[in-house]
């Protein structure tokens, strides 16, 4: 049995996507199919569709579809783009949305097909590129769908099992990753010697026209590039169609509180070809910064500082009241002197 690549048990128009010979089981367990590719001149064990195509031109393949049921077993059939989850996994479009790249290209030789128990059928597909495709990579899937009757709380469940399609279109590739809207939050402590931890979060856009994943460095220090700190390893991301972004969020601890620190952060991008090599990509680098006072050693410095200006405060007032003193009686020896002589 093949890998089970990915499971997603949604409702409504929700589905289960799996790779070849996969089986999609349903509530009760009486209803289970596999798919997987056609053996031709693509191959005879693909995981997945893999094509690079000129623009305007047109492939065909096939889908074959099993019946390991006991009964007998009608599915739709039909393609659909592909897009990431909010969990770092691709999904495909259901139906009834509208799909613009793969979705939009690739055409089943049939709508639906029944299958009796213990049978097999092939379902051809053709690809149909625009003669204005702009090149790069899209990804989508060929998708069989079974829809139950609705349940007792009026819920249809729709169950899907498919095969990814990765194509590139050929011409200029220009793989692009930027990282945007990058920004760093301090936590101290209360113990003015003790290290904090910082969040440094931003989002990886995928700007180009190739699918990219990409693995990352962080560091943060203190003025100078003193006292750094690494957030050690990091979860690389999941694959990103063109177009897309991913919200990182990197914690990094024991962090000193350098009173004014700089996050730095090196993204390397990681593009794949059709034999699953990654080639790796020139490096994107982006930095912010974030204040760490530390706020106990502030506050003690403020309570010195005005235990200091009391102090001269008050030795003023001394002095003054010293002065004023020692003027009142050079006044009183004065009108003294002056007395005596008259």
């Amino acid at each position: 049995m093949r890998l089970f690549r990915t499971a997603l048990a949604l409702f409504s128009a929700c589905a289960i996507i799996v790779l070849p010979a996969a089986p999609a089981l349903a509530a009760d367990g009486d209803v289970a199919w596999t798919v997987r590719t056609d053996a031709n001149g693509f191959g005879a064990d693909r995981s997945s569709y893999t094509y690079s195509i000129n623009p305007g031109a047109r492939l065909d393949d096939g889908l074959l579809v099993a019946n390991r049921g006991k009964t007998p077993l009608t599915l739709s059939v039909y393609a659909a783009d592909g897009y990431t989850t909010d969990t770092g996994r691709l999904d495909l479009l259901a139906k009834d949305k509208k799909s613009i790249g793969v979705g939009a290209w690739v055409h089943a030789g049939r709508a639906s097909v029944t299958i009796e128990p213990g049978r097999s059928a092939r379902i051809p597909f053709s690809v149909n590129v625009p003669s204005n495709a702009p090149p790069g990579d899209y990804v989508g899937g060929v998708l069989t769908s079974l829809t139950q009757e609705a349940t007792a709380e009026g819920i249809n469940v729709d169950r899907r099992l498919g095969i990814r399609i990765k194509l590139r279109v050929s011409g200029e590739l220009k793989p692009g990753l930027a990282v945007e809207d990058v920004k760093m939050h301090y936590s101290g402590t209360f113990n003015p010697f003790a290290p904090g931890d910082a969040t440094i979060s931003y989002t990886l856009h995928n700007t180009g026209n190739a699918v990219l994943s990409a693995k990352q460095t962080m560091s943060v220090a203190g003025p100078f590039g003193w006292l750094s700190s690494d957030a050690g390893d990091i979860a690389g991301s999941p694959e990103l169609l063109p177009g897309e972004t991913w919200r990182m969020s990197v914690p990094v601890k024991s962090v000193l509180p350098a009173f004014r620190l700089a996050a730095t952060t090196v993204v390397m991008p990681l593009l794949t070809d059709a034999s699953g090599a990654t080639t790796s990509l020139d490096p994107v680098l982006a930095t912010t910064g974030a204040w760490a006072l530390p706020w106990t050693q502030l506050a003690l410095l403020v309570v010195l500082a005005a235990v200091v200006a009391g102090w001269f405060v008050v030795m003023r007032g001394r002095r003054s009241r010293r002065k004023e003193r020692e003027d009142a009686r050079v006044r009183e020896a004065v009108e003294a002197a002056l007395r005596n002589a008259g």
